[in-house]
């Protein structure tokens, strides 16, 4: 359970649970693979940048109201990040298509998304001065709640970033 009360992710056990055959998925004796690339897609998949769409939005909408430069210039570096990540999780969709193994790719994907995910709720503070309102706020105040209670989560999805840097670091070489 997060901050805000809602449940983002959870761990779950099987015990004593038996498949037929034909319930295999992928090749025998692969599922460390098969795990591997899953977790690839769970790191560079959309949510590494769209999980905080709506407070990005709503950032847009205020600064319609209350328009000045910095708001303007942090709105377009939003844009920028977002088209770079949504290019980037294609890139990596597409290398996964293509039987590549982009491992170190998702991790950077994941790595640079949780950075941005996790700026939008500080720009919205910087910019507008709002403050956690879930439940007797402005539909601004009750969004920006509750993305930035949900947004030190972002960190542990697909893994930590100790873990991504160890898989970054192992990948290029360096470690």
């Amino acid at each position: 359970m997060n901050l805000a009360g809602r449940h983002d992710f959870n761990q779950v056990f099987f015990e004593d649970v038996f498949l037929p055959e034909d319930a295999l998925i992928g090749e025998e004796n692969e599922g460390w693979k098969q795990v591997l690339t899953e977790l690839t897609f769970e790191r560079s998949g959309p949510e590494r940048y769209m999980s905080s769409q709506l407070l990005m939005e709503s950032i847009t909408r205020e600064a319609t109201q209350n328009p000045g430069e910095r708001a303007a210039v942090e709105i377009g570096k939003m844009v920028a990040n977002l088209a770079s990540l949504r290019q980037m999780s294609l890139s990596v969709a597409s290398m996964q298509q293509n039987g590549e193994d982009p491992e170190i790719e998702g991790s950077l994907v994941k790595e640079i998304g949780v950075n941005f995910e996790q700026s939008i709720p500080r720009i919205a503070h910087e910019l507008f001065g709002v403050e956690a309102g879930l439940e007797n706020g402005s539909e601004f105040e009750k969004t920006y709640a509750e993305i930035n209670m949900g947004a030190p989560s972002f960190s542990l999805r697909g893994g930590t970033r100790e873990v991504l840097r160890g898989i970054i670091a192992r990948r290029m070489g360096i470690r």
